[in-house]
Parts: C-alpha cells; sequence; structure tokens
C-alpha cells in the first residue's frame, strides 16, 4: 500500500473473498441504522467527547467566567465532533475492507460481511465530512480554518499500521486534538495550556490502543500489518503502553497546575491514574481474556470520570 493517502472511490465494486454462508443481506430499515452505528462505534464517542467537553468547559472558565460557552457552541461542538468520527470510522472501515474480510475477529464487520456496501459506506463517509466542515464553518474563523487539518489527521490514522508500528501513537493524536478543538471553539484561538490535555488524551489512547492490538499481533506480523505487538512483541509493547498511560497521568496533572484548577479536578486525575492502573493490570502477555474489558469498559470511565470531576470542580 505504501504510504499514500487514499481517499474511498464510491465508484470501486470490492467484493471481499469471504464463505457465502458467511454473506448477509443488505441491512433495510432499523437494521440499517443498527448497521451504521456498529459500523462507526458509536458508543465509543465516550472517549473523546468527554475530554473535548473538557477543553470546552476550562476555555469557557479562562475567556468567560464560567464554564457554559453557551447552547449554540456547545451543540457545534457535539456536531463537529460526531461527524468527525463517524468519518474517521467509516474511512477506517472502507480502508481495511480487505483485512477486516480476512481477519477472523472482524470478517463479520458490516461490509466484509455485505451487511453495508460499499458505496452506502462512502455516500455515509462524505456526508459526515461535509457535516464536520459546515459545524467547523458555524463556530468561527479558526476552526473553518484548522478543519482540514483536523479531518486530515482523524483519516490518516486508517493507513499508518502499513508503513510505522507508531500507529497507535497516530490514533492518540487523532484523539488528542479534540481538547484543543474545543478550546478553539470557545475562543477563536489556542492556548498553550489546553495542548498539555491533548498530550495526556494522545498518550492515554496510545496507551490503550496497544493493548487492543494484542489480540491481532499474529494476525499483524502474518500479513505485513506494523502494530507494536507485531514489531517488538506481547511483553515489550505492554510496558510501552504502561509508560504511555504514565505519562498521560503527568501531562493531565500539569494541565491541572498550569490552569489553578480547584481540588476535585486533581479528585478527576487520581480517579483516571487509579483506573489506569487497573486496565494495566488487567492485561498479561500470556492472558488476554480481559483485553475487552479493559478496552470497552474502563476507558470510558477514565474520560466521563475525568470530565464530571473537572464540571464539578467548575460548579463547586
Amino acid at each position: 500500500m505504501g504510504n499514500r493517502m487514499f481517499v474511498p472511490d464510491a465508484r470501486a465494486d470490492y467484493r471481499p473473498l469471504v464463505n457465502c454462508a458467511q454473506m448477509a443481506t443488505a441491512a433495510k430499515g432499523v437494521q440499517a441504522f443498527r448497521t451504521y452505528l456498529e459500523m462507526i462505534k458509536f458508543e465509543h464517542s465516550v472517549f473523546a467527547l468527554p475530554f473535548a467537553m473538557v477543553g470546552m468547559v476550562w476555555a469557557s472558565v479562562e475567556f468567560g467566567g464560567t464554564g457554559w460557552p453557551g447552547w449554540r457552541v456547545f451543540l457545534l461542538i457535539v456536531l463537529c465532533m460526531v461527524s468527525a468520527r463517524s468519518a474517521a470510522m467509516a474511512y477506517n472501515r472502507i480502508a481495511d475492507r480487505d483485512v477486516d474480510a480476512v481477519n477472523p475477529r472482524t470478517k463479520m464487520r458490516a461490509i466484509p460481511s455485505g451487511l453495508l456496501s460499499l458505496k452506502h459506506a462512502n455516500l455515509f463517509f462524505y456526508g459526515s465530512c461535509i457535516v464536520f466542515f459546515v459545524g467547523a464553518a458555524l463556530l468561527n474563523g479558526l476552526t473553518l480554518a484548522l478543519s482540514p487539518v483536523a479531518l486530515f489527521t482523524v483519516l490518516f490514522y486508517s493507513r499508518t499500521k502499513r508503513f510505522t508500528p507508531l500507529s497507535h501513537f497516530v490514533l492518540g493524536l487523532s484523539l488528542g486534538i479534540a481538547p484543543a478543538a474545543a478550546w478553539a471553539s470557545v475562543t477563536a484561538r489556542l492556548d498553550w495550556p489546553v495542548l498539555l490535555v491533548c498530550l495526556g488524551v494522545l498518550f492515554w489512547t496510545a496507551g490503550f490502543d496497544i493493548i487492543y492490538s494484542l489480540q491481532d499481533e499474529e494476525f499483524d506480523r502474518a500479513n505485513g500489518l506494523r502494530s507494536l505487538p507485531a514489531e517488538i512483541g506481547r511483553a515489550e509493547a505492554l510496558n510501552v503502553s504502561r509508560l504511555c498511560h504514565a505519562l498521560a497521568i503527568v501531562c493531565l496533572a500539569l494541565a491541572c497546575w498550569v490552569l489553578s484548577v480547584g481540588v476535585f479536578a486533581w479528585v478527576g486525575v487520581l480517579v483516571a491514574a487509579t483506573v489506569m492502573a487497573f486496565e494495566q493490570s488487567l492485561v498479561k502477555p500470556d492472558d488476554l481474556s480481559r483485553v475487552n474489558l479493559a478496552f470497552f469498559t474502563l476507558n470510558g470511565f477514565v474520560s466521563l470520570g475525568f470530565f464530571a470531576f473537572v464540571l464539578l470542580d467548575v460548579l463547586l
């Protein structure tokens, strides 16, 4: 594949080589709606959206004296976050459809299984991009100017595993820009303190993505996909994941210190650190039975828990 950036082609007619018995008829009606939500893993918005809310709240406090920017800005931030993430996930499913078709863990995803046609996936992708650009334009000039950079960042991740084991950090960057984007949405400027939050999210995301990729170590190595576990093995990859989570806590703590937040925000840092430590304790190089608990459940507690305490800090 090389390292070129590819744009999905709605005219492409790719049919993965899977057993006919595994092919499903195209989803329709309510089932189609559920299929789209499954494709973009809508429930995973809980990972990045709360940190975007942290950026929004802290920006509102710093420049408005209150943690609330108003309904218009709030709703546009949510719209941009959801549409950008939807575009990124749709692009990921389109770009990885050949890999997903031969991976036992992913071959029943919507596109390779036939539940969703490539044409409809492309339409969803382009529609999400349009909604994102419109939302950014309605916020302010800076968000509109930076919107192509933001969208490229979240899309680029889908190609990085083909040429670098640092793909986990690119994914981290794609989620990590969320607090800065929300900050810019409120203030029409970027200030360096929010970049500490971005770094915290980047390292947190890279750490849990490394854990998730442990499941595909052998498949990635056999198919030339350069995930960190495939490159350096499970044990060393887990060590990198633990270092990432330690750095994430340091960055979040520095952000709290620079912004002179109250005690409840510091409690949020402690809660995030505790959950990350527990997450790391669940996964061993020779025992991946609790990866889903570590990835899906606990990371939701990290983001939602930190935001809850930041919000409580502002309110009190």
